[in-house]
């Protein structure tokens, strides 16, 4: 586990293994990342879902994933800690079903274009682009467009 390309691998092997059951238990998986700490590895799993995942359907999920790991030797030998979280909004939106789920919030977008950057109130989205209400004006931004999108927090976010 000592190269980027074997790390590379082996996220895109854990990948292929657990998006198909935590979606059977309701949840998207939204990254695998393997990290390490000493003599052991990390492993971290981020899931989501529309509305949020609970704390039951991130226990489900983790169970889900454990099992998984189980029966396979993907993680080989070594040692390794295992986390399951939610997205968390410092996660980039880069597919529709972000957009679809962050409706209502503060975002910033950078764009491919050299416009800079935007912020405005994600209002709706299609498969093609999200859009956005920028100083009461909504605006619709293709995804092929964006080259990097968060979730702004605010601490009294707009009512409604």
């Amino acid at each position: 586990m000592s190269t980027p390309d074997t790390r590379d691998r082996l996220v895109e092997l854990l990948t292929r293994l657990l998006t198909g059951p935590l979606a059977s238990l309701g949840v998207d998986l939204e990254a695998v990342e393997v990290g390490s700490a000493g003599r052991r590895r990390t492993l971290r799993v981020a899931v989501d879902k529309d509305g949020g995942p609970t704390m039951d359907d991130l226990a489900g999920a983790t169970r889900e994933v454990s099992r998984l790991l189980d029966g396979s030797d993907v993680m080989g030998e070594q040692p390794y800690t295992l986390e399951v979280s939610s997205r968390g909004v410092d996660r980039p939106l880069t597919m529709p079903r972000h957009w679809r789920r962050n409706r209502g919030r503060l975002v910033k977008v950078d764009l491919t274009d050299g416009a800079g950057a935007l912020t405005g109130r994600v209002t709706g989205n299609d498969d093609e682009a999200a859009t956005i209400e920028i100083s009461g004006t909504e605006r619709r931004i293709p995804y092929a467009k964006v080259r990097r999108a968060r979730v702004q927090i605010e601490f009294k976010p707009k009512e409604g």
